[in-house]
């Protein structure tokens, strides 16, 4: 059979025939459409990543006490009206801070750094801790509030990614880098689905209130049950998780 000598063919280093372009501008705009579609469509399964991040332009500078509860928080006092407030604290990077509130442990300090935030979720990465020129003399940390034993349902994280240092700081996805923050010595955070006392944030301890282990490494990053008690220091609570209730729901 002979071709026929006037039907298109494209030869690429020829212009394209006429009688292809047409198809062409139509092929290339279906394709193109149709990969914003996929795209849309694979974006809206995603978790919703939250607001959270570095607040730049609002650098922290406070005077207060370093604790160790049994990570490192900071506590400074009500002034101006504003209540007493605890605050987690964290490294540069991966790391936490617990050489610096060993040295400062129990002592007033002036701590500067910078707030990461997400909602209620506020945790100071350290960049100075400093001893205190004006200390508080009549400011002496509350002890810590039970608020009773409480079965809980949400996912193990550390409390620097998630308050939006990294973006998703959750799920599957984040569960690596978790492990290295948590085991670097930031301070892991329990994100329950229900609230207690009209938060959904705790700073995670063992039931004897003693810092994390391997315990957690297998249920990070996913949805579990857990059941602990729950204490308040100031706006800050502690779930003293018994990793004996633990039990993985998806």
């Amino acid at each position: 059979m002979r071709p026929d000598k006037d039907q298109p063919f494209f030869i690429g280093y020829l212009g394209i025939p006429k009688q292809l372009v047409a198809f062409l501008s139509v092929f290339a705009v279906c394709f193109l459409v149709g990969l914003g579609l996929a795209a849309l469509a694979l974006s809206s399964t995603q978790n919703d990543p939250g607001d959270g991040g570095f607040q730049w332009g609002a650098p922290f500078e406070q005077s207060g006490i370093l604790e160790l509860q049994p990570y490192p928080v900071f506590r400074t006092p009500a002034a101006d009206g504003a209540p007493a407030k605890t605050y987690m604290l964290s490294g540069q990077g991966k790391r936490g801070v617990f050489d610096q509130a060993n040295r400062h442990k129990g002592q007033p300090v002036t701590l500067k750094g910078v707030p990461v935030r997400r909602g209620d979720l506020m945790m100071i990465q350290v960049g100075n801790v400093s001893a205190s020129d004006s200390p508080d003399e009549g400011f002496t940390p509350a002890a810590p509030a039970s608020l009773g034993r409480w079965r809980l349902s949400g996912e193990i994280c550390d409390g620097k990614c998630y308050a939006g240092a990294m973006r998703p700081g959750s799920g599957i996805a984040h569960k690596a880098c978790a492990d290295l923050c948590i085991t670097g010595g930031i301070p892991p955070v329990f994100v329950s689905t229900g609230p207690v006392a009209g938060r959904n944030f705790f700073l995670m301890t063992d039931k004897d209130g003693q810092v994390l282990g391997d315990q957690i490494r297998d249920l990070l990053a996913l949805y579990i049950e857990i059941e602990g008690e729950v204490e308040q220091l100031d706006d800050l609570l502690v779930f003293k998780a018994d990793f004996d209730t633990a039990r993985v729901l998806r």
